[in-house]
Protein backbone atom coordinates (compact mmCIF):
# COMPACT_ATOMS: atom_id res chain seq x y z
CA UNK A 1 0.00 0.00 0.00
CA UNK A 2 1.25 3.47 -0.85
CA UNK A 3 1.62 5.96 1.98
CA UNK A 4 0.82 9.03 -0.08
CA UNK A 5 -2.14 10.23 -2.09
CA UNK A 6 -1.32 10.17 -5.79
CA UNK A 7 -3.76 12.94 -6.73
CA UNK A 8 -2.01 15.49 -4.49
CA UNK A 9 1.24 17.12 -5.62
CA UNK A 10 4.17 18.20 -3.44
CA UNK A 11 2.49 21.59 -2.78
CA UNK A 12 -0.79 19.97 -1.74
CA UNK A 13 -2.65 20.85 -4.94
CA UNK A 14 -4.91 18.31 -6.64
CA UNK A 15 -3.77 17.02 -10.00
CA UNK A 16 -4.44 14.31 -12.52
CA UNK A 17 -1.70 11.70 -12.18
CA UNK A 18 0.69 11.50 -15.13
CA UNK A 19 0.45 7.92 -16.41
CA UNK A 20 2.24 8.52 -19.72
CA UNK A 21 5.30 6.44 -18.77
CA UNK A 22 3.27 3.46 -17.54
CA UNK A 23 2.90 0.42 -19.79
CA UNK A 24 -0.48 -0.67 -21.11
CA UNK A 25 -1.74 -3.72 -19.24
CA UNK A 26 -5.02 -5.59 -19.11
CA UNK A 27 -7.06 -4.43 -16.11
CA UNK A 28 -10.35 -5.62 -14.67
CA UNK A 29 -12.47 -4.37 -11.78
CA UNK A 30 -15.61 -5.79 -10.18
CA UNK A 31 -17.88 -3.67 -8.00
CA UNK A 32 -21.27 -4.11 -6.39
CA UNK A 33 -24.17 -2.20 -4.92
CA UNK A 34 -27.51 -3.06 -3.38
CA UNK A 35 -30.81 -1.19 -3.39
CA UNK A 36 -33.26 -2.30 -0.76
CA UNK A 37 -36.99 -1.78 -1.17
CA UNK A 38 -40.42 -2.98 -0.13
CA UNK A 39 -41.29 -6.50 -1.31
CA UNK A 40 -44.16 -5.01 -3.32
CA UNK A 41 -41.74 -2.80 -5.21
CA UNK A 42 -39.51 -5.74 -6.05
CA UNK A 43 -42.59 -7.63 -7.26
CA UNK A 44 -43.36 -4.80 -9.72
CA UNK A 45 -39.80 -4.99 -11.04
CA UNK A 46 -39.72 -8.77 -11.36
CA UNK A 47 -43.21 -8.97 -12.88
CA UNK A 48 -42.35 -6.25 -15.39
CA UNK A 49 -45.30 -4.10 -14.35
CA UNK A 50 -43.45 -0.98 -13.20
CA UNK A 51 -45.01 2.10 -14.77
CA UNK A 52 -41.77 3.25 -16.43
CA UNK A 53 -41.00 -0.09 -18.10
CA UNK A 54 -38.29 -2.74 -17.76
CA UNK A 55 -36.44 -1.48 -14.69
CA UNK A 56 -33.57 -3.97 -14.75
CA UNK A 57 -32.88 -3.56 -18.49
CA UNK A 58 -32.77 0.20 -18.06
CA UNK A 59 -30.47 -0.13 -15.01
CA UNK A 60 -28.07 -2.36 -16.96
CA UNK A 61 -27.90 0.13 -19.85
CA UNK A 62 -27.48 3.06 -17.44
CA UNK A 63 -24.63 1.26 -15.69
CA UNK A 64 -22.77 0.68 -18.95
CA UNK A 65 -23.31 4.30 -19.99
CA UNK A 66 -22.05 5.49 -16.58
CA UNK A 67 -18.89 3.40 -16.87
CA UNK A 68 -18.16 5.04 -20.23
CA UNK A 69 -18.70 8.57 -18.81
CA UNK A 70 -16.91 8.24 -15.47
CA UNK A 71 -14.15 10.70 -16.35
CA UNK A 72 -16.85 13.32 -16.99
CA UNK A 73 -18.07 12.90 -13.39
CA UNK A 74 -14.95 12.23 -11.30
CA UNK A 75 -12.57 15.18 -11.73
CA UNK A 76 -9.18 13.43 -11.58
CA UNK A 77 -10.26 10.28 -13.46
CA UNK A 78 -8.55 9.55 -16.77
CA UNK A 79 -10.79 8.96 -19.78
CA UNK A 80 -10.44 5.26 -20.60
CA UNK A 81 -11.05 3.30 -23.75
CA UNK A 82 -13.16 0.67 -21.97
CA UNK A 83 -13.03 -2.78 -23.51
CA UNK A 84 -15.71 -4.42 -21.34
CA UNK A 85 -18.63 -3.30 -19.18
CA UNK A 86 -21.15 -5.84 -17.91
CA UNK A 87 -23.91 -5.03 -15.42
CA UNK A 88 -25.86 -7.79 -13.68
CA UNK A 89 -28.99 -7.03 -11.66
CA UNK A 90 -30.18 -9.87 -9.45
CA UNK A 91 -33.46 -9.57 -7.53
CA UNK A 92 -33.19 -10.60 -3.88
CA UNK A 93 -36.61 -11.66 -2.56
CA UNK A 94 -37.56 -12.12 1.09
CA UNK A 95 -35.38 -14.80 2.67
CA UNK A 96 -32.67 -14.66 -0.01
CA UNK A 97 -30.23 -12.63 2.11
CA UNK A 98 -28.90 -13.25 5.59
CA UNK A 99 -29.71 -9.65 6.56
CA UNK A 100 -33.33 -10.03 5.46
CA UNK A 101 -33.25 -7.10 3.06
CA UNK A 102 -35.30 -7.27 -0.14
CA UNK A 103 -34.13 -5.53 -3.30
CA UNK A 104 -31.75 -5.74 -6.22
CA UNK A 105 -28.08 -6.69 -6.05
CA UNK A 106 -26.02 -5.05 -8.80
CA UNK A 107 -22.66 -6.47 -9.86
CA UNK A 108 -20.49 -4.74 -12.46
CA UNK A 109 -17.41 -6.00 -14.28
CA UNK A 110 -15.38 -3.50 -16.29
CA UNK A 111 -12.22 -4.06 -18.29
CA UNK A 112 -9.63 -2.02 -20.13
CA UNK A 113 -6.21 -2.39 -21.67
CA UNK A 114 -4.47 0.77 -20.58
CA UNK A 115 -2.16 2.67 -18.27
CA UNK A 116 -4.47 3.10 -15.30
CA UNK A 117 -7.09 1.14 -13.39
CA UNK A 118 -10.79 0.82 -14.01
CA UNK A 119 -12.09 0.69 -10.44
CA UNK A 120 -13.84 4.05 -10.63
CA UNK A 121 -15.72 3.01 -13.76
CA UNK A 122 -17.01 -0.17 -12.07
CA UNK A 123 -18.00 1.73 -8.90
CA UNK A 124 -19.71 4.49 -10.90
CA UNK A 125 -21.60 1.92 -12.98
CA UNK A 126 -22.85 0.12 -9.85
CA UNK A 127 -23.94 3.41 -8.29
CA UNK A 128 -25.76 4.66 -11.40
CA UNK A 129 -27.49 1.31 -11.96
CA UNK A 130 -28.85 1.51 -8.39
CA UNK A 131 -29.82 5.16 -8.87
CA UNK A 132 -31.67 4.23 -12.07
CA UNK A 133 -33.68 1.59 -10.21
CA UNK A 134 -34.51 4.24 -7.60
CA UNK A 135 -35.57 6.71 -10.29
CA UNK A 136 -37.81 4.23 -12.04
CA UNK A 137 -39.53 3.08 -8.83
CA UNK A 138 -39.58 6.19 -6.63
CA UNK A 139 -43.25 6.86 -7.37
CA UNK A 140 -44.19 3.73 -5.42
CA UNK A 141 -41.35 3.53 -2.88
CA UNK A 142 -39.44 6.64 -1.85
CA UNK A 143 -37.92 4.74 1.08
CA UNK A 144 -35.59 2.66 -1.09
CA UNK A 145 -32.01 2.70 0.16
CA UNK A 146 -28.77 2.29 -1.78
CA UNK A 147 -26.05 0.55 0.24
CA UNK A 148 -22.95 -1.58 -0.05
CA UNK A 149 -21.43 0.17 -3.07
CA UNK A 150 -17.90 -1.17 -2.97
CA UNK A 151 -15.04 -2.65 -4.93
CA UNK A 152 -14.92 -6.44 -4.83
CA UNK A 153 -11.87 -7.08 -7.01
CA UNK A 154 -9.30 -5.35 -9.16
CA UNK A 155 -6.60 -6.99 -11.20
CA UNK A 156 -3.81 -5.72 -13.41
CA UNK A 157 -1.26 -2.98 -13.35
CA UNK A 158 1.71 -2.63 -11.01
CA UNK A 159 -0.20 -3.67 -7.87
CA UNK A 160 -1.71 -6.80 -9.43
CA UNK A 161 -4.64 -8.58 -7.82
CA UNK A 162 -6.66 -7.19 -4.91
CA UNK A 163 -9.80 -8.92 -3.64
CA UNK A 164 -12.19 -7.96 -0.87
CA UNK A 165 -12.04 -10.47 1.95
CA UNK A 166 -15.38 -11.86 3.18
Amino acid sequence: MTDQLTHIDEKGDVRMVDVSAKPDTERVAVAEGFISMKPETLALIVDGTAAKGDVLACARVAGVMAAKRTSDLIPMCHPLNITKAKVDCAPAAAGARADGRVGVHVTVTCGVTGKTGIEMEALTAASVACLTIYDMCKAVDRGMEITDVRLLKKDGGKTGLWQRQP
